[in-house]
């Protein structure tokens, strides 16, 4: 793949694949790193009408997993989408009265969204 960046773009991105979702496209790329170690990116992008330019946008937004965190993300995951699908509850999660992450908080530990990356 060459763009703008030219051959340099073509050596880190090794896999793309495009998910069309509604008004968004989700982008997972493949990339690797000078020392040869693979992650992932996961982009989420939206097309917006802008009003002051006068002309569409794309609103981006971007995440990095590496594969040392791909298991407990995709059991996350997974965990997640089951709960939306069938509104059941996880065993550990209604054995413990919490959901424990990987990380070691808690849902109910005093975090907060908005206030991550502060």
């Amino acid at each position: 793949m060459e763009d703008f960046r030219g051959k340099e773009r073509e050596k880190e991105e090794v896999y793309s694949k495009a998910v069309k979702a509604g008004k968004r496209t989700y982008f997972m790329d493949v990339k690797e790193t000078k020392s040869g170690e693979r992650y992932l990116t996961i982009t989420e992008s939206k097309r917006l009408f802008d009003e002051n330019l006068n002309k569409f946008v794309y609103d981006k937004h971007k995440i990095f997993l590496y594969k040392e965190d791909f298991d407990n993300f995709v059991e996350g995951l997974q965990t997640v989408i089951h709960f939306i699908q069938t509104g059941e509850v996880p065993v550990e999660d209604t054995l413990s009265g919490e959901s424990l992450g990987t990380s070691g908080f808690s849902a109910q530990d005093d975090m907060e969204f908005e206030n991550l990356g502060k």
